[in-house]
């Protein structure tokens, strides 16, 4: 699991903590006098919303202002305005900062090095996703060893950037690698560093992403501030019970779909399922992954929380994932099976087909405990063994829900 961070609580809890330069600030709510002094100061100041979410400016959400009357009707307007349909936390005005150049910098884990990489480019700003590969330069980063000043040096020399504006962003850049290893982050960036030929440097704007599972994470030292969030009650239930153990995958993803509701194990197979599905038109209601060889309770909770929310209103049940290695299908599809009878039990007879395929120990057993379930409650079913492909019996589920769907819409 990981959690999100924006640029306020790296100006409240990162910047000075890591020696990582960065602009005057002033949070929402805050007094006409303040607002005064600071502009004053600064000469303007720029309103952002605090919100996890990408492309502020290009949304229209980040606004320079000089005057301090402006600037207060601005905060709270800002404060209160959707960005890409999520609602900010509040919002906050940060000093303007003149710039000779724009630098953007980002730390991630690198499949390719398998360890951190450290990306640079002396064009950053908002318009960094056009910034072609040939004015970037990447090298990976060893997490034992670090990053030191003469690593980011070349890397800024090799870019073009020398002198001592170098020797100062390569500091700047040592700094935010510290930050990035010591907090269990996945990947951090900064976009833009602006920066004067005076050897005045400021990280302008920021993004993180932290691995909750890190050590180094729980033991970040401060909160993390909760966002208003527009999840779903399905998928706010979900995650919490998700996070109530690591016995077993319980992690769902919602896609708005109306048709089929998909009970899928194994994450790259889920994947792969989720996209056949919408491929053929299955209007799949979430991505799922409930492997992990999850026990009898916590495989019968993930389901009937699935069915109370979602089963209702589904065209198609199914039930689906690869050949597995470890887990008990039996055991989860005893679960499965006893959760579905449980939801009838409680909201009457239910018409929709059942879709199985899956493969692995115990698998007779449990296609005998879900057959003889689907035959009690009446439920019409196809159960499909390993040897069929997953992306085949998707298909054909796709293609099965979408007569079902006519035969509702008919009676």
């Amino acid at each position: 699991m990981s959690a999100k961070v924006g640029e306020l609580v790296f100006l409240q809890q990162l910047a000075k903590r890591f020696k990582i330069p960065a602009p005057d600030f002033v949070v929402e709510p805050v007094s006409q006098s303040d607002i005064k002094n600071k502009l004053q100061i600064w000469g303007s100041g720029i309103v952002k919303p605090d919100v996890l979410a990408g492309k502020r400016g290009k949304a229209g959400a980040v606004h320079k202002v000089s005057d301090y009357r402006e600037a207060l009707q601005l905060l709270k307007k800002t404060a209160a305005t959707e960005v890409n349909c999520l609602q900010p936390r509040t919002s906050y005005i940060v000093q303007a900062v003149p710039a000779d150049i724009e630098l953007f910098s980002a730390i991630t884990y690198n499949t390719k090095f398998l360890s951190p990489s450290l990306t640079v480019s002396l064009k950053g700003g908002i318009d960094v996703e056009s910034v072609p590969d040939s004015e970037k330069a990447t090298i990976p980063v060893d997490v034992f060893r670090g990053l030191n000043a003469y690593q980011a040096s070349e890397l800024l020399s090799k870019l073009g950037l020398q002198g001592r504006l170098n020797s100062s962003v390569a500091r700047c850049l040592v700094n935010q690698w510290d930050m990035f290893i010591s907090t269990g982050m996945q990947s951090c960036e900064i976009n833009p560093w602006r920066a004067s030929k005076d050897d005045k440097i400021f990280a302008c704007d920021f993004k993180a992403e932290f691995d909750e599972n890190n050590f180094k994470f729980r033991d970040i030292g401060f909160e993390l501030p909760e966002y208003p969030t527009s999840e779903e009650a399905f998928d706010e239930e979900m995650r919490t019970w998700s996070a109530s153990s690591h016995q077993g995958q319980a992690h769902v993803s919602s896609l708005g779909g109306k048709k089929i509701l998909p009970l899928l194990f194994g994450g790259g197979a889920s994947t792969i399922i989720t996209e056949t599905l919408a491929q053929c038109g299955g209007d799949p209601m979430f991505l799922s992954d409930f492997g992990g060889n999850p026990p009898y309770e916590r495989m019968k909770k993930t389901a009937e929380i699935c069915f109370r929310h979602k089963l209702g209103g589904a065209s198609l049940l199914l039930i689906l994932g690869g050949k597995a290695n470890n887990t008990q299908i039996d055991i989860t599809f005893a679960a499965i099976a006893d959760a579905l009878e449980e939801w009838v039990g409680r909201n009457g007879p239910l018409h929709i087909p059942v879709v199985i395929g899956r493969g692995g120990p115990g698998l007779v057993q449990g296609f005998a405990a879900m057959k003889k379930t689907l035959e009690n409650l009446h439920l019409p079913h196809v159960i499909f063994g390993p040897d069929t492909p997953i992306t085949l019996v998707a298909a054909y589920a796709a293609r099965l829900a979408a007569c079902a769907g006519l035969e509702l819409r008919e009676d």
